[in-house]
């Protein structure tokens, strides 16, 4: 399962919030969404939030196997 969670960890490291996302980015409130529920995004969501913070993919998300 991809996780989101380093997402939100670099967003208070760099003091950017939701709020800012949506107002200055332009990032719909429904990617942000599916990014806390985890669900599924597109290559470019990712690529855009990579050039928003100024990070790396693994920055932002994680691969996390599941245990079946």
């Amino acid at each position: 399962m991809i996780k989101y969670t380093k997402l939100w960890e670099t967003m208070k490291e760099r003091g950017i919030t939701q709020y800012t996302l949506i107002k200055k980015y332009g990032v719909s409130p429904g990617q942000i969404t599916r990014l806390k529920r985890n669900e599924s995004v597109s290559t470019h969501t990712i690529d855009m939030f990579c050039r928003i913070l100024n990070c790396r993919i693994e920055d932002i998300m994680e691969y996390i196997q599941d245990n079946e």
